[in-house]
C-alpha cells in the first residue's frame, strides 16, 4: 500500500493538469506514512512483547494521521467550494506560493481532534485570504492563522459577543457567557482574567478610549481611589472593543463565504 502511495504521490507531482493546490495537498501527505517505516525498522531488535505494544502503539498513530488526513481534505474541498475559481484572479491567487505557504502554516501543527470551531476558522480564513480584494498582507494573515492555534473557544466566545455588541464592560461579558456570579478568588473567575488579558495582550480587544478627529488617543485624568478592594475581574465601568486587527480578524475568521451553486446542484433541486 506504501509502495501506491508513493507512485501516486510522485504521478501527482510530476503532473502538470491537476491543479497547484491538490499537488499541494497530495505532496504534503508523503511526509505522514514514511515515518511509520522509520519507527517500524528500528523496531527490530525488541522482544515480542514489546513488538507488540509498539505495533499496537503504532496503529493509534496512523489511525489519527488517518482521520487528520480526512479532516484537512474536508477543510480544503470547503474552501474550493466557496472561491470563484472562475475568476482568473482568484485562480492565479489560489496556485500562487504565497497563498500556498498560508495553506502549509495553516495545516503544519493540525490537530483535527481539537476543535470543529478551530476548522471552520481556519477554513473561512483561507477562503477569504483567496479573495482578489484583500484587507491585509499574507504576514497579517498567517498572523491570525496562529491567533486561531493559540486561543481557545472561550478567547472566541469574548471576541464575537464584543463584536457584536461594542463597549461591553468585563461583568456583561461574563453575565452573556455564564450568567451566575463567582467569587474574585475563584479559579473561574482567573481563568476569566486570563482570557481578557490574553486578547489584551495579543492585541485582539483593548479597553474604550476616547479618539480625536485624527484618530490619536485622548487621555483619561486620573482619579483618587476611593476604595480598599483591587479591580474587580467583573469590572462593570471599563467598556471593551476589538482593535483594528481584531476587526480584521473577525472578517476573515467569523464571516462564512455561502457555497457557490453549481449547474449540477440547481438542476437537482
Amino acid at each position: 500500500m506504501s509502495d501506491n502511495i508513493d507512485a501516486e504521490l510522485q504521478k501527482a507531482n510530476q503532473s502538470g493538469s491537476l491543479p497547484a493546490i491538490i499537488r499541494f495537498f497530495l505532496i504534503s501527505l508523503s511526509g505522514l506514512h514514511p515515518a511509520a517505516g522509520l519507527l517500524g525498522a528500528g523496531a527490530s531488535a525488541w522482544s515480542e512483547a514489546e513488538q507488540k505494544h509498539f505495533n499496537n502503539l503504532l496503529s493509534a498513530w496512523i489511525k489519527l494521521q488517518t482521520d487528520e488526513i480526512k479532516e484537512i481534505g474536508k477543510t480544503l474541498a470547503e474552501v474550493m467550494i466557496r472561491v470563484d475559481k472562475n475568476d482568473d484572479e482568484v485562480q492565479k491567487r489560489i496556485e500562487s506560493p504565497e497563498y500556498l505557504r498560508l495553506i502549509k502554516k495553516a495545516f503544519r501543527d493540525w490537530s483535527a481532534a481539537e476543535s470543529e470551531e478551530k476548522r471552520k476558522l481556519i477554513r473561512n480564513l483561507l477562503a477569504n485570504a483567496a479573495a482578489k480584494r484583500q484587507l491585509c498582507g499574507d504576514d497579517i494573515i498567517g498572523l491570525f492563522i496562529e491567533w486561531i492555534g493559540q486561543y481557545s473557544e472561550g478567547h472566541f466566545q469574548i471576541i464575537r459577543l464584543i463584536h457584536q455588541d461594542p463597549s461591553l464592560t468585563r461583568y456583561e461579558i461574563w453575565k452573556e457567557i455564564h450568567g451566575g456570579q463567582v467569587r474574585e478568588d475563584s479559579a473561574e473567575a482567573d481563568l476569566f482574567k486570563k482570557f481578557i488579558q490574553d486578547l489584551s495582550l495579543g492585541h485582539v480587544i483593548r479597553q474604550y478610549k476616547q479618539t480625536d478627529s485624527q484618530g490619536n488617543f485622548i487621555l483619561k485624568r486620573k482619579r483618587a481611589k476611593k476604595t480598599m478592594y483591587a479591580k474587580s475581574a467583573f469590572d462593570d465601568k471599563e467598556e471593551y472593543v476589538l482593535t483594528g486587527l481584531g476587526e480584521w480578524f473577525v472578517h476573515y475568521t467569523m464571516n462564512e463565504i455561502v457555497p457557490k451553486i453549481t449547474n449540477q446542484q440547481t438542476a437537482a433541486s
